[in-house]
């Protein structure tokens, strides 16, 4: 004859439920950062192909710019003007944040200005004008008060992005690029080459380290240092390389 089975004691019942909804809170938090990597990873992938499908505009099957002119005369006005002016308006954080022109009086709806590829990282990021919050949240920014990347002597375009976030690689990783790597800019007439030249590791407030360096075209990338914390930056220098 069979045993009656015991009817499971309400604190048994509860003592299960507890531990099965900690099992799953944990199993979230571990789960949550690949989703939301995999979320970022598809915007991240969609603004990329936006941003090439609209430099593929900028061209007639002849070459010929079909986009306004006038956006890359503006940028090389501006490239200029802040070259002579000494970027004297590097004054406070805020500045960083004012993109050196708006690209969506052009069309350009994201204000997307160009992408960069690190090879060494097996990365590409859009690159924003502004370095918004908002704008750190999906790739580099170029920082306002420095070149706008489509080179030329006497620039130095400065990109900045997270030490990597929960949903993103961004630039966790700069530490393995090394001096020699090559880095790629493409904006929406060309794509320009960069050799990584010199590391260093700054302070916050040490602005020169940033400034253009005359007769120099550069391309200079900026996260925070170290991993995980505030108080340094990380800074790969770059100069162009013209075959």
């Amino acid at each position: 004859m069979k045993k009656d089975k015991k009817p499971l004691s309400i604190g048994f019942i509860i003592a299960y439920g507890i531990a099965f909804a900690i099992f799953a809170a944990g199993f979230a938090m571990v789960l949550y950062p690949l989703i939301g990597t995999h979320e970022e990873a598809q915007q991240m992938e969609q603004t990329l192909q936006t941003f090439a499908a609209e430099a593929k505009t900028t061209e007639t099957a002849d070459k010929t710019p079909k986009i306004d002119p006038e956006l890359h005369g503006k940028m090389e006005i501006y490239n200029q003007e802040i070259y002579e002016e000494g970027q004297s308006n590097l004054k406070d954080p805020f500045s960083y944040e004012q993109p050196g022109i708006d690209l969506t009086a052009y069309g350009l709806t994201e204000n997307v200005v160009g992408t960069i590829e690190i090879p060494r990282l097996k990365l590409t990021l859009p690159i924003y004008l502004g370095a918004t919050k908002e704008n750190m949240k999906h790739g580099a920014v170029n920082l306002g008060e420095t070149s706008l990347p489509i080179g030329g002597e006497n620039t130095n375009c400065v990109l900045a992005a997270h030490r990597g976030t929960t949903k993103a690689e961004m630039f966790r990783n700069i530490q393995n690029i090394q001096v020699g790597d090559d880095i790629y800019v493409t904006n929406l007439w060309e794509k320009l080459t960069y050799r990584a030249v010199e590391i260093k590791i700054i302070k916050p407030s040490d602005i020169k380290e940033v400034l253009i360096q005359p007769g120099r075209d550069l391309l200079t990338l900026i996260t925070c240092h170290p991993y995980l914390h505030n108080y340094q930056r990380y800074v790969v220098y770059c100069e162009r390389v013209t075959a």
